[in-house]
């Protein structure tokens, strides 16, 4: 994994205004109030006895962890949060805003900063919509503070 082109993103989507209209771009996807950049994406696991998968999610959990510490360096020590509960709830129909509900979805948990500036939060996260399919090293810039 590319630390300096990891961080680049991170940066751009701080910088980066939010849309008015959720739609894709160039990183991944961005929304009112939010950007969601893949870092890194691994392949899928189709054909694969479970070793390959175990071993790509040490991987990505491995480079979530090495960019984590890059970005501690800048901000302090990030929260660890979980998104369980944040799935749970809008799985009763509780409304959570985005881009929280969506990622509660996929990513069980995230390292999380609030970066200096306007009141925005940086979250790292792995994604994994199914065991079959591909990791994703996501970066989440947002406005929106966790649920």
């Amino acid at each position: 994994m590319d630390l300096v082109r990891c961080l680049n993103v991170i940066d751009l989507l701080c910088a980066q205004e939010f849309p008015r209209a959720h739609g894709r771009t160039e990183h991944g996807e961005s929304g009112p109030g939010y950007h969601i950049a893949a870092l890194r994406t691994s392949g899928d696991f189709w054909e694969d006895d479970g070793t390959e998968r175990a071993e790509t999610e040490a991987q990505f959990d491995a480079d979530r962890d090495g960019l984590a510490q890059r970005l501690t360096e800048r901000w302090g020590p990030p929260q660890r949060f979980s998104l369980y509960s944040v799935l749970r709830r809008a799985m009763q129909g509780e409304q959570v805003e985005q881009p929280w509900a969506a990622l509660s979805e996929h990513v069980p948990d995230v390292h999380l900063w609030q970066a200096p500036g306007p009141g925005r939060w940086v979250a790292l996260g792995v994604s994994q919509w199914d065991k079959e399919l591909e990791f994703q090293l996501l970066a989440v810039v947002t406005e929106t503070d966790p649920p």
